[in-house]
């Protein structure tokens, strides 16, 4: 049977949601994708391997910062997924897209100069099996770059907000800004880690309550009311603005 996070992201809907949140709301005005890639350094002629690239949105625009010598390789583990990001993003005469576990590359020893794994490791089952592939196929004097949450954001806002309704949900501890370098340092023996300041200010609360929708770690949502939910966020409104503090970050290794 397929699992949780299998269901929530077989193809683009929810993350869809997700994305869009911030997209309408960051405080930060450049995009969390735009600060990602800002941070990598790339080269002619390198091959990067990006794993759990989901809907690949952090690559619209973003293409002609590699040369036509380069090659990308942009994997999930959802077909549905690698569907949509098929459909975002092309025009790179070496760009592939693959179904990959990160628990079980299917590449050689030392074949990639980055290899990167944003959003997405604190999904994996087994993490240091995870980190020890992204590892193996890593080129000597390569880097790789993970982006990930803390522990303080818009989870723990929620349910600070939802708690009296008996609607809460675990982060997922397993790789965050707060413990992710003790794991990586296990495998890596550079870990660099970069914090982004940045928050959301919601002018219609109702998005915030889809996005609340959209998340399946939340237990109790099943017979949640929306409008319930959306009088909950807006005792929380300063003057008609709905501020949710945000907390994201990269490592980058080596």
């Amino acid at each position: 049977m397929m699992n949780k996070i299998a269901k929530q992201y077989q193809n683009a809907n929810h993350l869809n949601t997700r994305i869009s949140i911030h997209e309408k709301y960051s405080t930060n005005k450049q995009t969390f994708g735009d600060w990602i890639v800002s941070q990598y350094e790339m080269k002619p002629g390198f091959r990067i391997l990006e794993l759990g690239c989901g809907t690949g949105d952090m690559w619209k625009g973003n293409l002609d910062l590699l040369d036509d010598t380069s090659q990308l390789i942009l994997t999930d583990f959802s077909e549905g997924m690698l569907e949509t990001a098929r459909q975002n993003v092309s025009g790179h005469p070496k760009l592939e897209f693959r179904v990959v576990d990160i628990q079980n590359i299917p590449y050689e020893d030392a074949s990639f100069d980055m290899v990167i794994a944003n959003m997405m490791l604190y999904h994996v089952p087994d993490l240091h099996k995870g980190l020890s592939e992204a590892r193996r196929v890593l080129k000597p004097g390569g880097k790789f770059y993970c982006a990930t949450y803390g522990e303080h954001g818009i989870m723990e806002f929620i349910n600070n907000t939802l708690k009296v309704y008996h609607i809460s949900g675990s982060i997922g501890t397993t790789f965050t800004l707060q413990n992710g370098c003790k794991s990586l340092s296990q495998h890596f023996s550079h870990v660099e880690k970069l914090t982004r300041e940045d928050g959301l200010a919601v002018t219609r609360v109702s998005d915030f309550v889809d996005y609340v929708l959209s998340l399946s770690s939340l237990t109790g949502l099943e017979d949640a009311d929306a409008e319930v939910l959306k009088q909950a966020f807006e005792q929380k409104c300063i003057n008609g603005i709905l501020y949710v503090p945000k907390e994201y970050g990269m490592f980058i290794c080596e």
